[in-house]
């Protein structure tokens, strides 16, 4: 029997999307339910690949149920995790790869889409279960373990958190991370390159800039064989092992299915995300109930999780006022970009950009010495509303 209940859905159940879908089921009345459709069986922590892909002994922590998400919201049990693909977006439906409740497809009232990127492993998995994942892990471990030298492409949070976990952890190893621009983090203020540079020093790390590592058709091979590794400057580099940190590309396809009454209006050519008002609306005004937040929301922001977070609070209200009838007034804001970035296994740096609209001219730069091996990892399986009262916990 279909449920009376109207459905308000959210589709992709990584950091953004889940606080998107826990901020609504605190917000919303009980004529609506939340619905998160998200294909992966468990939350993938992504924060902690980087270092759960080097250093071995924690990567079941990485991946955490979904069946406490609601636990800590007022009637947890109408909202529910459809453990399900979405494979298009309709109108009024989206549709899905397997039935749920007899049907392939969910009616919504309400959408919001956070879809988020897609980044190349091991930032992030191929497989949807978590034993899947754990072996991948866990392989990756063992050739980073084999490797004498390993050759790091991509000088973003990802290759710089893995280059100073492995050089920390393997200080036998030579490693080398190549970046095209000319400083890492480019986003970021100049000050956060010379702090990486000098930590990089310290550790032995060989930092090549201003140029790009050529990419074979099929990749690098991953069996443990030196490889000669080729850069747009002409030089060549002979590694045991490439590990690819790339950047993120938009998960935008979904959105394409949407007909669009302003053709090109829903997606940025010059960027792939989805054109969103400051309410976190679709630009298109023949969509007002449909949302897009965190990375895949071309909001001009950095893709974080905090600004994304911000963003999931902007949505609930929103979705809020519109159940009520009222006009969706809660807008979008966000301030300077700053980041908490690993540089090992202890030291961890919190930065940000100068606020420039507030007349400062100077980054804010805060250095801690504190980390824990596996960064803190019960903190995330608590806000998950599973908690750890013993290490099997981890293994759910």
């Amino acid at each position: 029997m279909a449920s009376s209940l109207k459905n308000v859905v959210v589709i992709g159940g990584s950091y953004v999307g889940r606080t998107t879908a826990q901020e609504l089921a605190r917000v919303i009345p009980t004529t609506h339910r939340v619905l998160l459709l998200e294909p992966h069986s468990h939350f993938n922590h992504l924060f902690t690949f980087p270092r759960f892909s080097v250093i071995p002994g924690h990567e079941h922590k990485a991946f955490i149920p979904y069946s406490g998400l609601f636990s800590s919201v007022p009637n947890s049990s109408l909202h529910t995790v459809v453990s399900a693909r979405v494979l298009s977006i309709q109108a009024q439906h989206v549709k899905i790869d397997r039935e749920w409740q007899g049907s392939t497809q969910i009616p919504f009232e309400y959408l919001a889409i956070a879809t988020g990127t897609r980044l190349k492993e091991p930032a992030a998995m191929r497989y949807d279960d978590k034993a899947s994942s754990v072996v991948y892990l866990k392989k990756h471990q063992d050739s980073v373990k084999q490797s004498k030298s390993i050759t790091i492409v991509g000088g973003g949070a990802v290759g710089i958190q893995m280059a100073t976990d492995l050089k920390e952890f393997y200080p036998e190893k030579e490693v080398t991370l190549v970046h095209s621009r000319a400083h890492v983090m480019p986003h970021f203020h100049e000050k956060l390159h010379g702090i990486i540079a000098k930590r990089f020093d310290a550790l032995g790390i060989q930092l090549i800039t201003g140029s790009r590592v050529v990419v074979p058709p099929n990749g690098f091979p991953r069996d443990g064989e030196s490889v000669e590794v080729e850069l747009t400057n002409g030089t060549k580099l002979k590694t045991d092992f490439v590990i690819l940190a790339t950047g993120q590309r938009p998960n935008n396809s979904l959105v394409q299915d949407l007909s669009s009454s302003q053709p090109g209006s829903l997606i940025n050519p010059d960027n792939g995300f989805i054109r969103v008002k400051p309410t976190m609306q679709l630009l298109d005004d023949k969509y007002p109930n449909v949302f897009a937040v965190g990375d895949i929301a071309d909001t001009g922001v950095q893709k974080a999780a905090r600004p994304g977070s911000a963003q999931a609070a902007v949505v609930a209200k929103n979705i809020q006022s519109l159940i009520e009838g009222q006009v969706p007034e809660n807008k979008f804001t966000w301030g300077a970009s700053g980041i908490h970035l690993t540089l090992g296994l202890k030291q961890h740096i919190k930065f940000r950009n100068p606020n420039l609209a507030e007349g400062q001219s100077e980054p804010v730069v805060i250095e801690e010495d504190d980390g824990e091996e596996d960064l803190g990892v019960e903190g995330m399986w608590s806000r998950m509303g599973v908690e750890v009262d013993g290490p099997s916990r981890y293994h759910l």
